[in-house]
């Protein structure tokens, strides 16, 4: 599968805020409000939120499904989650992913889940193993789809070239860190997803914040992730490239995150950049990169200031 063979609002909402940073009725109204702008692509983990005290993972899907069945739009939503990086389900044995997907299911109160991530590459694991398990599952119709999170460009082309061997359900989309400050994913693993027909799902569009233009220098940002993200501001690149995100977001009377989303929507094999909202503020200008289409000249100018 191709993403971009699918109907999907050009936004993937991501989950990991959800039970987390926005508590159940905050996530609802996030999860409301993307919806009734079209959006049908929401992407989560079984390991969210397992870094909190007091939470054991799992908590985003369990928001995620229970709004789904208070709003009765199972079918309308594209559902994404992931399976390795769970401590109580670490790995991609056979046994980790059949026992995983039952509790994904369960927390999300659905029968199968559309699209479901490899969410890290476990080298202890053969890969015949791994694509093993999940075409069992997509035989059984308790998954529909799997794609590869933060795999490197040769193990991807391997597990590509064992399920075209063996007949085994093939990855179909990545997910990987990509974004306007961070953009290793240009060179080998993208090659490989574009030789392949693969598309991508990149995270961490926003550079964990910074390409909102929140982070300025003498400015303080009250964010679980300010640290990482005003590490920017200390390279030379960052401040440029704030610079002109300011620039284009002018043009279109919009903010230097639409912009930002809106420069990766525009990269090849790119199918939805995902990111998240902590609520319905925050998501506005997220949702605004369904409607901004940048010119060759803004798509130049912001490449040249994030080289």
């Amino acid at each position: 599968m191709s993403l971009s063979e699918l109907n999907l609002f050009p936004l993937c909402l991501g989950g990991n805020v959800f039970g987390w940073t926005a508590d159940r009725e905050a996530s609802f109204a996030v999860l409301d409000a993307y919806a009734e702008a079209g959006g049908n692509f929401v992407d989560t983990a079984d390991s969210y939120s397992h870094w909190i005290p007091g939470h054991v993972g799992g908590e985003s899907e369990t928001v995620v499904g229970e709004w789904m069945a208070s709003r009765r739009n199972r079918d309308q939503i594209m559902v994404a989650t992931k399976v390795g990086m769970l401590p109580d389900r670490a790995g991609l044995s056979a046994a980790n992913i059949r026992a995983a997907v039952e509790d994904s299911l369960r927390r999300l109160g659905t029968d199968h889940i559309d699209l479901y991530w490899a969410h890290i590459d476990d080298a202890e694991v053969p890969l015949e193993e791994t694509l093993g398990a999940f075409d069992a599952l997509v035989r059984e119709g308790k998954i529909r789809n799997i794609g590869a999170s933060n795999y490197e460009a040769a193990r991807l082309a391997e597990a590509l070239e064992i399920s075209e061997r063996e007949g085994l359900a093939r990855y179909g989309v990545v997910q990987q860190q990509y974004n306007l400050v961070e953009r290793g994913y240009e060179g080998a693993l993208r090659d490989v997803v574009a030789g392949a027909g693969l598309t991508s799902t990149p995270y961490y569009g926003l550079a964990r914040g910074f390409l909102t233009g929140k982070y300025r220098p003498g400015v303080d940002v009250d964010s679980p992730r300010a640290g990482k993200a005003s590490a920017y501001l200390a390279t030379e690149r960052g401040p440029r490239i704030l610079d002109a995100l300011d620039k284009v977001a002018a043009a279109h009377g919009a903010v230097p995150a639409t912009i930002a989303l809106a420069w990766l929507a525009a990269q090849p094999t790119v199918a939805a950049p995902i990111a998240s909202a902590r609520n319905v503020e925050q998501l506005r200008p997220l949702l605004a990169v369904a409607e901004v289409e940048l010119t060759e000249d803004e798509l130049a100018l912001l490449e040249e200031a994030s080289r």
